[in-house]
């Protein structure tokens, strides 16, 4: 029962997009094909749940002992950083066209907050190693379903007639925010 709790946590409940507030940076700058979105959570989800089960290790097993805890979060970007590393490099051989459509944004993810507050979550909330990895996976959906749902929305955005002023970028944050207030509907559920 406690990881249907986690899951529902952290995909509705404390999304760690639309409630978090972390990973905006492909949120916005990713979102605009579904497809590439699709890439996008994808490589999240691989990339946060790789990190978190290393960066787990890394933390219970070397800083604790060590007494070197406040080198949390420069071991963790580290970590993240070699992870989508050799993300990149898979999906340059097998996926080059995903590749090309995620372009920036692939190297962007060594910094994608989301990736790196996962990792830091997982220490905080005191989760062991199996309760880690379904809290990675679940905010890995989480961002996937937000990320999906936004790059839908904006696709029909460009369909519509949308008023000069509004079109872009005013559109899509005013529909992040709309999405975020849905999100709050779950509130209170878990």
């Amino acid at each position: 029962m406690e990881y249907i709790f986690i899951i529902i946590g952290a995909i509705f409940v404390n999304n760690i997009v639309l409630a978090q507030f972390l990973g905006i940076c492909p949120y916005i700058g990713v979102s605009g094909k579904v497809s590439t979105s699709v890439g996008m959570s994808g490589a999240v989800m691989f990339v946060m749940t790789l990190a978190t089960i290393v960066t787990y290790l890394i933390f219970n097993f070397i800083l604790i002992p060590l007494d070197i805890t406040y080198l949390q979060t420069i071991s963790y970007i580290l970590v993240i950083a070699s992870l989508v590393q050799m993300v990149e490099i898979i999906l340059k051989k097998v996926s080059p066209a995903l590749y090309q459509a995620l372009g920036i944004f692939l190297p962007l993810m060594t910094t994608n907050c989301a990736i790196l507050g996962v990792a830091i979550l997982t220490v905080q909330n005191e989760y062991n190693l199996l309760q880690g990895v379904v809290f990675a996976i679940a905010n890995a959906i989480g961002f996937g379903l937000a990320i999906i749902l936004f790059a839908g929305i904006r696709e029909q955005l460009d369909l519509v007639d949308v008023p000069k002023g509004m079109k872009g970028a005013p559109a899509a944050l005013v529909v992040a925010g709309i999405m975020a207030l849905a999100f709050m509907g779950f509130a209170g559920l878990v």
